[in-house]
């Protein structure tokens, strides 16, 4: 348990320190670029962990591709091994600070510059604004991504294992595979929610009740954008380094398996196949996973108190647990209480919603607490209806925040593993239990395709969501 929550806050600060320069500098800056930059450095949350600690294992392991390179020129033939703590905190760290970045990204463009100005007008440097004006609109962005990633270290069981590094969920795991017996491995479960309510209890106490929105009359108008200056060259070498780390290695070893495989030509009927059933599971998934985040996040950023308080911390509890937990759980209740349910899709989507609601809720709680309470009010004054309000004033304003959650959830849900191949109905694989099944087998070669499928598949929805997000209209 030490050693989870250990990796737990040591990946959770790495991503933050990733998380804010890149979102400031792909929605504030002159970064050359930068809707490129906005796109590539939130595509690595599409690599599953185990898939992405297996490729660095593979790349940069003692015997792995790069020690093979330096072999021939420099006699290099071992290198430093990976497994343990650092390379479990390398690889989570690469494959989940796009988790904060989406939420940051999506507060960050919402800012009110003119904060900022006047506080530049009273003879505040760059640095001083940003670290006495933006971090503190930016809290609850903050700790949404940070209670993301936290959660998704404590329930992760790929990266750690590959990484040989001993923390909790494999003694969850291992519970579950050690008979027919599953009391332990549930009184263990449970045990995990319990850290997992305290993670939420703590990031609640932190998040505070100040105001997070515009009080002074009048729009927010699109900020200017910075330049960079001298700082052009190594903000560049910042997105250029994790994008390398976190997708182009990744990417160049999936590359060298699939060309170098000896286990057949790629099945390409059944990775599109495969493909299409993940784009629709995962679009669906998202959509609801979006809409049932609205209620929750409306009653703690409008009406906060003990009742909104236990609303949202209970919407975590899925999210902290291993994917298998909660698949078999849905087994049972389904086998006994909703039959008609057991074996179809809806009960898959119904797991991933579970799964995957908090990535909704955090960006969407941010983006409303970024609205003045003052327009909604003045909406009602004028004879509109609460729904009619939340339609056609609050639902519009928030829009960024939603879209941030939805694709956040599609991000997630696209390369779940445990769920899909408990839940998902007979014939319908998605990519990546397609991957799963390849590499069970002692061919991951055959998994290449299936991985870089999942990227395709993944790319363009997200490119299209961040489009929305990253730039204002008229750039």
């Amino acid at each position: 348990m030490l050693r989870s929550i250990g990796l737990a806050i040591a990946v959770t600060a790495a991503a933050l320190a990733l998380a804010l320069p890149l979102a400031w500098l792909t929605t504030r800056s002159d970064l050359p670029g930068r809707r490129a930059w906005a796109v590539l450095t939130m595509l690595p949350l599409v690599i599953p962990s185990y898939i992405g600690a297996y490729l660095f294992v593979s790349a940069l392991g003692p015997r792995g591709l790069l020690a093979q390179i330096l072999d021939g020129p420099l006699g290099i033939e071992r290198l430093p091994p990976i497994y343990g703590f650092p390379g479990a905190w390398l690889t989570l760290t690469l494959f989940t600070y796009p988790l904060a970045l989406l939420t940051i990204h999506a507060a960050t463009r919402r800012l009110d510059p003119q904060l900022e100005e006047a506080a530049r007008g009273m003879g505040r440097s760059s640095w001083s604004v940003y670290r006495t004006v933006v971090l503190p609109q930016l809290a609850p962005a903050i700790g949404a991504g940070a209670l993301l990633v936290s959660l998704y270290v404590l329930h992760d069981f790929g990266a750690v294992s590959i990484m040989r590094f001993d923390s909790f969920t494999r003694v969850i795991y291992n519970a579950y595979n050690a008979g027919y017996d599953r009391t332990s491995a549930a009184a263990l479960a449970s045990l995990l929610v319990l850290v997992m309510l305290i993670v939420v209890w703590l990031e609640s106490r932190m998040r505070g009740r100040g105001a997070f929105h515009r009080s002074a009359p009048g729009t927010i108008r699109p900020a200017r954008v910075t330049p960079l200056g001298r700082w052009r060259w190594p903000a560049l070498a910042l997105c250029a380094t994790v994008v390398l780390l976190g997708l182009a290695l990744p990417v160049a070893v999936l590359v060298y398996w699939l060309t170098q495989s000896v286990a057949g030509s790629p099945d390409w009927a059944a990775t599109a196949s495969a493909a299409a059933n993940s784009l629709f599971a995962a679009g669906l998934a998202a959509a609801v996973a979006a809409l049932c985040a609205i209620p929750v996040a409306l009653l703690s950023a409008r009406h906060p108190g003990a009742l909104s308080g236990l609303v949202e911390r209970a919407s975590h509890a899925g999210y902290a647990l291993p994917g298998i937990v909660v698949a078999l759980a849905l087994v049972f209740l389904g086998t006994r209480l909703a039959e008609p349910l057991y074996g179809t899709l809806a009960m898959l989507i119904f797991a991933w919603v579970v799964l995957f609601l908090p990535q909704a809720i955090g960006s969407t709680r941010a983006s409303l607490l970024q609205i003045p309470p003052s327009v909604e009010e003045a909406a009602r004054g004028l004879g509109r209806g609460p729904f009619a309000v939340l339609r056609s004033v609050t639902a519009p304003l928030a829009a960024s925040g939603v879209l941030a959650g939805a694709a956040l959830v599609f991000l997630t849900a696209v390369k779940e593993l445990p769920a899909a191949l408990i839940l998902a109905p007979i014939g319908f694989d998605t990519l990546a239990a397609e991957i799963w099944q390849a590499t069970n087998v002692s061919f991951f070669e055959r998994g290449a395709f299936p991985a870089l499928a999942l990227l395709v598949v993944s790319a363009v929805p997200l490119y299209l969501m961040t489009a929305a997000l990253a730039y204002d209209r008229g750039r």
